[in-house]
């Protein structure tokens, strides 16, 4: 042992001694790898290398799940990446900021989940996501989600879907825009309506099939009073609500319990 309490074996470190070695200390290998063994037993690889200038620690995994070659094999991999002037240690965190677009759905909604008046509401926009973006977008890395992606989403149903593609577009956007605030992406959203889809797609209320209800016939308002009234669910208590007392829709549709 010297000075500093770090163990050198006589040569290079074997497979039998990274599995038998037990007394707490560093073993070193070579190309900055060396075997850190804890007083509770526990074991793991770490690599000391130059990266800039200045002097970082990588851990490798531990054994035996990372073996003794498989450790200095992954060592030597960053020594030459230095060498070509990449940081190896950048490009690791990197890697695990990356997460794909069906993951950043899940977190995203987590966060908003708040937000949602009710459990239907945060289903109906996770549905309208599996329906159409997931298919195309779901094991893409948010980070490399393009226009051209975000069109093969809308494009096929813009004419005929109008208004769910439209919503669509705003909830692949919120994705988007979460995924880059929580440090998964970089530069503009390719999901963002004004400046960008507005110059490659027609405006939705251009395409927009739209169909004119009639109104209901003085005489018909008995008969649609009784079907009414036989009628389950909120959507129709709101609407006897709405035609007893004249209010308006918007103010009847945001009533709450209180």
């Amino acid at each position: 042992m010297t000075s500093r309490g770090i163990r050198r074996p006589q040569k290079a470190l074997s497979a039998r001694f990274v599995e038998s070695v037990s007394e707490p200390g560093r073993y070193f290998d070579g190309n900055g790898l060396y075997l850190r063994v804890q007083p509770n037993g526990a074991r793991q690889w770490v690599q000391r290398i130059m990266i800039r200038g200045k002097r970082h620690e990588l851990g490798l995994g531990s054994p035996p799940a990372v073996s003794l070659a498989a450790a200095r094999a992954l060592a030597l991999e960053h020594r030459g990446a230095v060498m070509a002037g990449r940081d190896p240690l950048a490009e690791r965190r990197e890697a695990r900021a990356a997460i794909v677009f069906e993951t950043a759905v899940d977190l995203c909604l987590a966060k908003k989940i708040d937000e949602f008046s009710n459990d239907k509401h945060r289903k109906q926009w996770r549905a309208t996501l599996e329906t159409y973006a997931l298919p195309v977008l779901g094991a893409k890395k948010v980070a490399d989600v393009t226009l051209q992606d975000v069109l093969r989403v809308l494009e096929p149903i813009w004419q005929t879907k109008t208004t769910t593609a439209k919503r669509l577009r705003g909830r692949i956007e919120t994705v988007l825009s979460w995924a880059t605030v929580a440090g998964h992406r970089k530069g503009d959203n390719p999901a963002r309506w004004k400046g960008n889809l507005d110059a490659v797609l027609p405006k939705p209320g251009k395409v927009a099939q739209t169909e004119n209800q009639p109104a209901l016939a003085l005489r018909d308002a008995a008969r649609w009073w009784a079907d009414l009234a036989g009628r389950e669910g909120m959507g129709a208590m709101a609407l006897r609500f709405l035609t007893l007392t004249a209010a308006r829709s918007g103010e009847v549709r945001g009533m709450t319990w209180e």
